[in-house]
């Protein structure tokens, strides 16, 4: 059996399929430990409570159903995960196919698709996919993720600034532009300052005190401003009614081969999507944190957090790059962490759930808004344009056909011809992924 050992002393095993870090930290486990991560958990929940619901509802469902999501598949990714301090649950990378499943397929083959990409995940890790994610070409993924980043933030234009598209707003990107467009007059005033003041805020809360969570504080002052003067703007309750205080009965929509063959290309996506957003976080935790990760661990814990989800009708998830972060520098030891995370938020649900009907929406869409600017992550903009001219002609087409065509095309075409260009440089080396900054 071949061992190595992490830079904060854990022993990593290499050959072994599945072998959850909690296991291994729990070993040494003691008070003071335990109340890093509880501190930790519960400042990683306060961040996730919006965000997951905002995500919920730029994908086209119910914004309880972020919750659910980041409660069920969160803790199932923190208990079997091969990272120390990995934060699951729905991510803005999963929008864009997310809001297209839906729209195609229904809610309920949403579900069969997250399900089914839960299956392939599991494959996938017992077999040791997990290493060959990283032999995806960098450009592939800048291309897909700008891509992603740009829908995202066209489709918060409307809640951002109140505009009175209700209802009419199409999936692709250049129709909903003209709709966006169309609909230019009615901005409403109050709702633009709520978003544009929420979104102030994060960010300077963020340079201030970037230990704290920000993005609530943010989300709450406007969303309570908004109830306090009774503006005219449109809040979770007012939309989309009272979130329900408990977790639904697990099920599972009626399945039939026709129905599987149908949602097949979907879910494979949806598994690519959250192998690929869970090894990039997990390398941030680890450079974050000075640990190493499990690969195939992390990709069956993947799998598992999938199911588990789509038995609760929750939506797709990954490890969240943003909230992983944000647990690593709010002191997070172990997965203990990610559980308490998880159960803090299900505490939220159970006893506090009408005080998600008053969050408005504006905000959210400004929680949205800046996650996509991160997503895009436009510091890396210059030493992107100095990269190889082949490696930049991929980066945009793989980036135009995510905008203008469709997620799954992207992709397809932008790792074939990765792997073309690849083949050409063989004998160069190949160079490193770089952990993102969002």
């Amino acid at each position: 059996m071949t061992e190595s050992a992490d830079t904060d002393g854990t022993v990593r095993t290499y050959d072994r399929v599945f072998h959850p870090k909690i296991l291994t930290t729990l070993r040494a486990y003691d008070g003071r430990t335990f109340l890093s991560d509880l501190g930790a958990g519960l400042t990683v929940a306060m961040v996730a409570l919006p965000l997951a619901m905002a995500i919920a509802i730029a994908s086209g469902a119910n914004p309880g159903v972020g919750l659910v999501t980041a409660i069920v598949a969160g803790l199932t990714i923190s208990a079997l995960g091969g990272s120390r301090v990995q934060i699951g649950g729905p991510t803005g990378a999963f929008i864009v196919v997310v809001y297209a499943v839906i729209a195609d397929h229904g809610y309920d083959g949403l579900v069969i698709a997250t399900f089914m990409a839960g299956i392939i995940l599991l494959i996938a890790g017992f077999l040791r996919a997990g290493s060959l994610i990283r032999h995806i070409p960098e450009p592939v993924i800048n291309g897909f993720t700008i891509g992603i980043a740009v829908i995202i933030a066209s489709s918060q234009v409307a809640d951002f600034f109140g505009l009175g598209v209700e209802g009419k707003m199409p999936a692709d990107f250049l129709p909903k532009l003209a709709v966006l467009w169309e609909a230019s007059g009615s901005v409403s005033v109050p709702s633009a300052i709520v978003a544009l003041a929420t979104l102030v805020m994060i960010v300077l809360f963020r340079r201030a005190a970037p230990k704290l969570p920000g993005l609530v504080v943010a989300v709450g002052l406007t969303s309570a401003a908004v109830a306090m003067f009774e503006l005219d703007v449109d809040t979770i309750a007012s939309r989309f009614g009272a979130i329900a205080p408990h977790l639904p009965f697990p099920s599972l929509p009626e399945l039939s081969f026709d129905r599987i063959v149908e949602l097949l290309p979907s879910a494979i996506i949806i598994a690519f999507l959250a192998g690929v957003e869970s090894l990039l976080s997990a390398l941030v935790a680890d450079r974050m944190a000075g640990t190493a990760h499990r690969s195939n661990t992390e990709v069956v814990a993947q799998g598992a957090a999938n199911c588990v989800s789509a038995l609760f009708g929750g939506l797709p998830a990954t490890g969240a790059i943003a909230r992983t972060a944000t647990n690593i520098r709010a002191g997070a030891k172990t997965p203990v962490a990610g559980i308490m995370h998880s159960l803090f938020l299900l505490a939220f649900m159970m006893f506090a759930a009408p005080l998600a009907g008053l969050l408005a929406l504006p905000a959210l869409a400004a929680v949205l808004v800046l996650t996509a600017w991160n997503m895009a992550e436009p510091q890396h903009f210059m030493s992107r344009i100095r990269t190889r001219r082949s490696d930049q002609l991929l980066l945009v087409m793989t980036l135009l056909l995510t905008v203008l065509a469709d997620l799954t095309v992207a992709i397809g075409a932008g790792v074939a011809v990765g792997l073309m260009l690849r083949l050409r440089r063989r004998g160069a080396p190949e160079p490193d992924w770089q952990a993102p900054d969002r």
